[in-house]
């Protein structure tokens, strides 16, 4: 089993669980930029963090054979506070370098009005750039937020082909599969969605335009869960090519819009690092 995981925050993950990740068929990852986990005091402090999502996290991951790409944005939370607005400034940088394949997370998190500036905003960039966008819905309100953010999608006038909404549900995927956009799961161990119940989300509408991430954030969360995912849906009567295009075509194909996506010599570098693992004394 191949996996590209589409979302996931290996930040606030450890070398452990890219060696975990390998290991499991990981070959590919992409990381959206995304909080701290308390409050920046600056933009220097972004600038710093986009440095390591474009430098130090590709060399960390690329130890353990598996590719890494990301995405850089303002994020929801952090688009409220004023000393970080100014980052809307520093991202056309950014948006410009090889390995970053979308615009995000961008999105809402509490709708405010400053939320809705910064998520216009970032649209353009992606429009002008000619990138994706990767949009968050709120942890609340979700119906609600969902709508909005497909309201200021359409109002941007993006392809909504090249957006996915993510941290989707049960409640929100009638919306977006109507869209137009991709339809993005995160996999969590209590929270979100669980392996059983995308199963049942896949089994009644499909595996077109679906992303399966386990997101893998500061919190609770399982970095292998795309993997329990795909194993779910073998055991519901998937097919490998079902599995397979849910969990590595969909995501090459999401992200190949950006004409960034580097997957070349993935499976070579894939066994370099089991085979050294293997002469460690691993699995």
């Amino acid at each position: 089993m191949r996996i590209f995981d589409p979302h996931i925050h290996m930040t606030s993950r450890t070398t452990d669980d890219y060696e975990r990740m390998a290991a499991a068929g990981v070959l590919a990852l992409v990381e959206p930029a995304f909080w701290l986990g308390q409050p920046r005091t600056s933009v220097g402090s972004f600038t710093d963090y986009f440095d390591a999502l474009v430098g130090w996290e590709p060399f960390r991951a690329s130890q353990f054979g598996i590719r890494h790409h990301c995405t850089i944005a303002l994020n929801p939370k952090e688009a409220n506070d004023p000393r970080c607005r100014d980052v809307l400034d520093v991202l056309p940088r950014y948006l410009a370098k090889d390995g970053v394949v979308a615009v995000g997370e961008i999105g809402y998190d509490s709708m405010t009005p400053a939320e809705d500036e910064a998520f216009a905003a970032q649209l353009a960039l992606a429009v002008e750039h000619g990138l994706p966008a990767l949009v968050h819905t709120p942890h609340r309100d979700k119906i609600r937020g969902t709508e909005r953010s497909l309201a200021v999608v359409t109002e941007s006038g993006i392809d909504p082909g090249r957006v996915v909404i993510d941290h989707l549900n049960e409640v929100t995927i009638d919306l977006v599969r109507d869209s137009g956009c991709w339809m993005g799961f995160s996999i969590y161990p209590d929270t979100k969605m669980s392996p059983p119940r995308m199963v049942t989300l896949l089994r009644e509408y499909g595996p077109e335009r679906v992303l399966v991430n386990s997101a893998a954030d500061w919190g609770r969360s399982d970095p292998l869960l795309t993997r329990v995912t795909g194993e779910a849906m073998r055991e519901a009567g998937f097919s490998d090519d079902d599995v397979d295009r849910v969990l590595w075509r969909n995501p090459v194909e999401f992200y190949g819009q950006s004409g960034r996506l580097d997957l070349s010599d993935v499976d070579s570098e894939a066994q370099t690092f089991a085979g050294n693992s293997i002469l460690r004394g691993g699995d």
